[in-house]
């Protein structure tokens, strides 16, 4: 087996990458886009032409793709898996490629969830194309140029080119809305724990990873090997199904790539950057983790799982939730708007919650709207996936209450939805149509990177007043994403949110699942390293080189078809307390698994001897040699050991005969004298 890491990623919306060869086969794992990238280019606005973004690329924007994924031959992949809808978002630009004709595996919410992301990312762009105009140039844009390029200020001009220069091919011009549909029907969704097998071989298995509604762990089990591909995973969730880490025990090898919460385990307390003193100070220079705090023995299997127990990061999470909206609360009461371009189905969902108790409890009437072109469709499904939400809202579908609170808002039309921010209803006239728009309120819109969409038309509405607050998601560099925006007053509120296993539980984690082999990110082993035990060996993988994972399996199960085993008459053997037979067949894979059947030719059952057992009598062999011509003499070994013997031939051509208790060599220079030693060892031997 072969790993190598094509990117390491960066966070939720960017997760890591691969490229596995198994079984003879190349599959991808995860196909994102590094949104993040994006804060390079200058938004646009309908009232304002000039982006005033000092150093900005003022141009309609490439998007950038994991740059290693273009080295290698879209023909040769196989298959795709991808575990979470941002793991999607690159897929088009692969999917039409006329040389890939590899599947595409996700879980039916992951597919459902990353296509609307996709559509909407497209919606979202087409005002850049409005204004720009279609690029209808060969050839690559101006700002691509080296002249141009060498004008961005240098931590722009590494975003673009990276370190050595190497992820400027990576840019490509966005797809369209054709491309997509084009890609999904090529996307083969999965239910929860179903069973897929891809080419006769591999054995796939898709399991909740707590992360969002549909993200997934997968299992890829093949003849001589069981893979558990772990991805960024909660323990426990107030929306999305519990990690299932029960069904990837007894896998013997475990690729670790929840990289996002490198960045995240060690920092404690409320991880809130801002202004106005709304913010807990993170310490830059604290460690990632503590290494102390994680424990290498565990007395049993109770004790293990009181470690795993995710309540305590549930109740985390929940109180960045209130206390973002308690931020968000102030602001309403000062008579200030909340921006919250938050790209995470789950938080958004909760945030509605709690923002609708608290506006409720205070006797605020504000109105919230959300504007996306994808927003009326994602929360209507959220109400159609209820095996991927967590007990507490399965619970309530049984009990015939809406699963989620958004619904009841909806219905008292204290949530107005819009797919876009011009929408004739929203700012319409009073001789046309009823204007729902009003301040102060609160606004969900698309994108958290602050470049496309309408976030960008509401921060020029609102970026000069104090009292209006900004909530915004770590992934982006906050501080040149508000570049645009000059002189910004209102209040941003910087949040990273829980988005992977935190360091002090992966050590029980491998306690329970019990892998052979884990395979971890050199980070890892710089940031918190980790100690081999005898129970787990550990590798380490690094961005695009390739490792070589050792075989853990020297053989491997077959399956005798019931016809052949009939065919078989085997003989038993005299020295041990076993039986031997011929036979011939057919070695198939089928499901994972080896099977031998029956061959269409018939089993040639002559005499001829084609496998020989037993130890030789060595007077008999040295009699059998001198019928055939062959002069030699036996030599007995020195330490008396019984049955270990060499016979050493002088004529016609020199040779050596050693034998010891498992082995026989022959040494032997003239083919013809080789057949005559093979043929008095047959006359000696045992055989069928």
């Amino acid at each position: 087996m072969k790993l190598t890491c094509l990117s390491q990623g960066g966070g939720y919306h960017f997760p890591p990458c691969y490229m596995l060869e198994l079984c003879g086969f190349r599959l991808l794992l995860e196909c994102p886009l590094d949104l993040s990238a994006l804060t390079v280019f200058a938004p646009i606005s309908a009232t304002d032409n000039d982006a005033n973004a000092s150093g900005l690329i003022k141009a309609q924007p490439w998007y950038k793709t994991v740059a290693a994924l273009h080295l290698w031959d879209p023909s040769l992949i196989g298959a795709i898996l991808v575990s979470t809808p941002a793991g999607m978002l690159g897929l088009p630009f692969l999917a039409r490629n006329p040389k890939f004709s590899g599947k595409i595996y996700a879980t039916e919410a992951t597919a459902r969830i990353g296509r609307l992301m996709m559509e909407e990312l497209v919606a979202m762009h087409a005002e850049f194309v409005q204004f720009y105009g279609p690029d209808e140039r060969p050839g690559l844009p101006e700002w691509m140029k080296w002249e141009e390029l060498e004008k961005l200020p240098p931590a722009l001009r590494e975003v673009v080119m990276g370190e050595d220069g190497e992820e400027l091919g990576s840019w490509m011009p966005l797809y369209s809305a054709s491309d997509i549909k084009e890609c999904m029907q090529k996307v083969q969704s999965v239910k929860y724990a179903e069973e897929v097998c891809y080419n006769g071989t591999i054995i796939l298995k898709a399991f909740s990873s707590g992360l969002e509604i549909g993200s997934c762990n997968w299992t890829v089990n093949g003849p001589r090997r069981n893979i558990t591909y772990l991805s960024s995973s909660i323990f426990e969730s107030s929306h999305a199904m519990d990690f299932d880490y029960h069904s990837l025990q007894g896998n013997d090898l475990i690729l670790f790539s929840d990289l996002s919460s490198l960045n995240s385990m060690a920092k404690k307390g409320n991880d809130f950057n801002g202004n106005n003193n709304h913010s807990e100070p993170m310490h830059k220079d604290a460690p990632l983790c503590d290494v102390s705090a994680i424990r290498t023995d565990y007395d049993n299997e109770d004790e293990i799982l009181r470690c795993l127990g995710g309540i305590d990061e549930n109740l985390e999470e929940i109180d960045k939730i209130s206390f973002v909206c308690s931020c968000i609360l102030d602001s309403l009461q000062m008579g200030g708007s909340a921006l919250i371009p938050v790209g995470r189905l789950g938080v958004v969902l909760l945030l509605l919650e709690q923002l609708s108790r608290l506006l409720e409890s205070s006797h605020l009437k504000v109105p919230i709207f959300m504007i996306s072109t994808a927003a009326e469709e994602m929360l209507a499904f959220t109400n159609a996936v209820p095996e991927w939400l967590c007990k507490q809202r399965q619970q309530k579908l049984f009990s015939g209450e809406a699963l989620f609170g958004h619904v009841e808002l909806m219905d008292e039309k204290k949530l107005l939805l819009f797919p876009i921010l011009n929408s004739s209803n929203l700012f319409g006239t009073k001789t046309l149509h009823r204007m729902m728009w009003q301040e102060p309120c609160i606004v969900f819109s698309p994108h958290w990177s602050l470049r496309l969409g309408p976030v960008v038309h509401l921060l020029r509405r609102w970026h000069a007043d104090p009292r209006c607050v900004l909530v915004v998601e770590e992934g982006a560099d906050a501080e040149v994403a508000l570049l645009p925006f000059k002189m910004v007053a209102m209040k941003v509120l910087q949040c990273s949110f829980l988005s992977g296993i935190r360091m002090q539980k992966v050590r029980p984690l491998l306690e329970m699942l019990q892998p052979k082999l884990v395979l971890f990110p050199e980070d890892l082993r710089l940031q918190c390293p980790l100690k081999d035990d005898s129970s787990c060996s550990i590798l380490y993988y690094l961005k695009n080189v390739m490792l070589h994972v050792p075989g853990l399996r020297s053989d491997f199960e077959v399956c005798l078809a019931t016809d052949l085993a009939f065919q078989l008459k085997p003989r038993k053997l005299t020295e041990r307390n076993m039986a031997i037979a011929r036979l011939k067949g057919q070695l198939l894979l089928n499901n994972g698994k080896y099977l031998l059947v029956a061959s269409k030719e018939l089993l040639d059952l002559s005499n001829k001897q084609l496998l020989h057992w037993g130890s030789a009598d060595p007077v008999r062999l040295l009699m059998a040699l001198q019928e055939r011509g062959i002069i030699g003499s036996i030599h007995w070994d020195k330490n008396g050991t019984d049955g270990v013997f060499s016979i050493q031939i002088t004529k016609p051509e020199e040779a050596m005969i050693e034998t010891s208790g498992t082995k026989t060599v022959i040494y032997c220079r003239d083919k013809t004298m080789a057949a005559l030693i093979y043929e008095a060892f047959s006359s000696v031997c045992g055989g069928i």
